[in-house]
């Protein structure tokens, strides 16, 4: 280390120690002080010039004054659930928006987009067995189901429905597996033809009128003897995305790029046979239709983890009361029938629905750019979460680094040469809607485009939980993948590896494809996947608790030095020019 930057380092962490000190005792004016801290990372970058002096400044405004646990506490602990259309999601916004123009951003503002369904609460949920045992049963109310209107009791009837055969085996190379996966249920059989389905149900009628419906066989979920790591590897992270590595012997079979987001066609039918989901929509029609009580679902995850999405019709009148269950309880219950045992279940349920839901909003909040004003860097994640748990790690860290990223820039007082836009979607969980209904009304497509369409320079995403960020994919050019590798370099001592660039506009997954589709340079953010898909992802699990402080703080750093690059640089970020830019997909229906 050279004598000078041994000399700043020591400076740095005189001041990092003093002001930890005097932050106990001042704690900041915007609110309470934060909630957790973990190691500062005021780490010294090996760059010279104005670049590298704005990297130190930025990890040591972080390492000193970081608000983003603090940010995450509000939109989980007081604001979470935030459903889209509910009045917790519009709360969370409002407070995001208000928190942004706290730290001197401008033009803070909700802007609205029609969901076109009302929004749904749940707030209150107690199910029990009550003979021939007595036990609390872990459930969660399903999205957009009405309640049970005071205590009901009813008798359990479980509906073992037609299956079909096995599938074919698939002609593809079997795919890598995901090291997030909750462990397999085995292979998955076909569903039933419509005359098998309805010859079932015409037997079963009379036995649904007043019953607890549980609904399928028990799932069995085999013991994981084999969990993967919650973290790449540097190899691993290095072969991905640092560019240097594309042709390189050891990264053989590692592949680059992976961890973006793109579509899939989802479920498709075989020849005369029902989808899981024709099936469900169908089961619900008989519910309503016969006069069950309640409908429960089996959970089918190991650990009590639950899943519990939405009524896809949005209409209460057209689903009963339903719930889905751990899956150990509801295999209890499965074995207790199987004996030939009556049981019992008592349920109370209260949902409640908002009419004014059926408009929602985008939280957006500025820097005001300087010579380059009218050109924009975004960036941002959804604000909207499924309603089981307080929606941390899906997506509130996600938004809470942008924040941050953006915060830590108006704390050093940069003048960016382009407008730098905060952005926080809802509707994402449904499908995308309010980033693509942002991106519809503001840039166009680049069939189409508006006159924003040129000006956008970028917008950077974090949807996948609270793992430290080791990469990007760049909707552009291998120009594009490779100023932004350049702008990484300095972040290797964070476990950041580079960046590759993508082709795709398919929409899925995460809002950055919403711009893909548009022709648009969105920046997805590659994170570890910790314990993203195999435990917190939708599930009940989801709250304040799986947050790592000490990646999130780093992210906030590599986020907001990404965006001090590309709002000052004097190029935008290489785009696909119009004979160059891919053709889109044809349009598909899905959710996320």
């Amino acid at each position: 280390m050279h004598s000078r930057t041994f000399a700043v380092a020591a400076l740095v962490a005189l001041t990092t120690s003093l002001a930890f000190t005097q932050e106990r005792l001042d704690p900041p004016a915007s609110g309470p002080e934060p909630l957790r801290r973990g190691p500062a990372v005021a780490r010294q970058d090996s760059r010279t010039g104005e670049d590298g002096r704005i990297n130190d400044r930025i990890r040591q405004d972080e390492a000193i004054r970081s608000q983003v646990m603090r940010t995450l506490h509000y939109l989980t602990d007081v604001y979470g659930p935030r459903l889209t259309g509910s009045p917790n999601h519009k709360a969370a916004a409002e407070w995001a928006v208000k928190q942004m123009t706290g730290w001197g951003m401008v033009n803070g503002h909700l802007e609205p987009w029609d969901f076109g369904h009302p929004g749904w609460v749940n707030e209150r949920l107690s199910v029990h067995v009550t003979s021939p045992i007595k036990d609390a049963l872990a459930v969660e109310a399903v999205a957009w189901t009405p309640g049970t209107n005071g205590t009901v009791t009813a008798k359990a009837f479980q509906m073992v429905l037609p299956e079909g055969p096995l599938p074919e085996p698939a002609r593809a190379p079997e795919a890598a597996p995901n090291p997030n996966a909750p462990a397999a249920r085995g292979p998955q059989r076909l569903g039933p033809t419509q005359a098998e389905l309805d010859a079932y149900l015409a037997l079963v009628k009379d036995k649904v009128r007043g019953a607890a419906v549980m609904v399928g066989r028990s799932v069995s979920v085999p013991v994981n003897l084999t969990p993967l790591a919650g973290r790449l590897t540097d190899e691993q992270a290095r072969c991905r995305f640092d560019p240097n590595m594309v042709n390189a012997p050891e990264c053989e079979g590692l592949g680059r790029g992976r961890g973006g987001f793109g579509g899939g066609r989802g479920q498709q039918p075989a020849d005369g046979r029902l989808t899981t989901r024709q099936i469900d929509q169908q089961i619900d029609a008989f519910l309503v239709a016969n006069g069950a009580a309640l409908r429960i679902n089996d959970a089918g995850r190991a650990h009590g983890q639950i899943i519990a999405f939405n009524n896809r019709t949005y209409d209460v009148a057209k689903a009963v009361p339903t719930v889905v269950i751990r899956n150990e309880d509801y295999g209890r219950l499965s074995r207790i029938m199987a004996d030939g045992t009556a049981v019992e279940i008592e349920a109370s349920i209260v949902n409640m629905t908002y009419p004014e839901g059926q408009t929602s909003y985008n939280a957006i909040a500025e820097i005001a750019g300087s010579d380059l004003k009218d050109e924009v860097v975004m960036a941002g994640g959804h604000l909207d979460s499924w309603h089981t748990a307080t929606g941390a790690t899906d997506n509130a860290i996600g938004c809470a680094i942008m924040m941050e990223a953006a915060r830590i820039l108006k704390s050093l007082g940069v003048n960016p040469r382009r407008t730098i836009r905060i952005a926080l979607w809802s509707g994402e969980e449904e499908g995308l809607l309010g980033s693509q209904a942002y991106v519809k009304a503001h840039f166009g497509s680049a069939e189409a485009p508006k006159p924003e369409f040129a000006k956008l320079n970028g917008y950077l995403n974090i949807d996948t939980g609270t793992g430290r960020i080791r990469g990007a994919s760049v909707f552009g050019p291998p120009e594009a993948a490779r100023v932004l590798a350049e702008i990484l370099a300095p972040f290797k001592d964070l476990k950041v590896y580079g960046a590759t660039a993508t082709t795709s506009r398919a929409t899925g997954g995460t809002d950055s494809t919403s711009f893909h589709s548009a022709g648009l340079p969105g920046i997805g953010f590659t994170q570890d996947t910790i314990e993203y898909n195999s435990h917190t992802h939708h599930t009940n699990l989801d709250t304040y608790e799986r947050v790592i402080e000490t990646d999130v703080r780093d992210a906030a750093v590599v986020v907001a030095a990404v965006l001090f690059q590309l709002a000052n640089r004097d190029a935008m970020l290489p785009r696909f020019s119009t004979a160059d830019m891919p053709a889109p997909p044809p349009q598909r229906g899905g959710g996320f």
